[in-house]
């Protein structure tokens, strides 16, 4: 019923503000999910230089070490850590979290009802290639969304220095793929 009045909500375009009663929404996994990525919001690097021990433990996950951009391998360890298998799939590049076949939201278009843990990724001009991904976490409305990101900061850099919840324009949004099959 909850997760019909919200359809219903979205489609008329009313705010959703989040809720933290996702278990009598969602399925199992995807509550998990969600719990994993909002754990990790206060997380910091150690010197501001991509460090940091949680920073690392997202690193390792696709095979690299301090230094290096992890906001796909914050996205990545979360998704292994809720058990999604096919997150094994992502590497290091932001990019390798759009799913062509598994598509929200693409350049604009609503193509399905968003949940809180789809992936999003935003494209940049400047590089010419898709350069951040993030979770979509909800819609606030007046074209906004509600995200978890990892290497970004208070300003949306996709450089930043931690894991932040974040509200963002939905037309800066590149697209937004499911990784659950729920």
């Amino acid at each position: 019923m909850a997760k019909i009045i919200i359809s219903l909500l979205l489609s008329f375009g009313f705010a959703y503000h989040g809720t933290d009663s996702f278990s009598q929404i969602y399925s199992p996994q995807r509550t998990h999910l969600i719990e994993i990525y909002k754990s990790q919001i206060s997380v910091r690097e150690a010197t501001g230089h991509n460090d940091g021990p949680q920073v690392e433990a997202f690193l390792r996950t696709v095979g690299l070490g301090a230094g290096y951009a992890w906001c796909a391998a914050f996205v990545k360890w979360c998704l292994l850590n809720a058990g999604v298998a096919s997150a094994k799939a992502i590497n290091a590049m932001a990019a390798s979290t759009h799913r062509p076949g598994h598509l929200v939201y693409y350049k604009g278009k609503w193509l399905k009802q968003p949940r809180p843990g789809d992936v999003a990724t935003i494209y940049y001009k400047s590089l010419k290639r898709i350069g951040h991904t993030l979770f979509f976490h909800g819609i606030t409305g007046n074209g906004m969304i509600y995200s978890v990101e990892g290497n970004t900061n208070s300003q949306n850099s996709r450089e930043g220095n931690g894991t932040y919840m974040r509200i963002r324009q939905i037309g800066g949004i590149y697209s937004i793929s499911q990784w659950l099959d729920d």
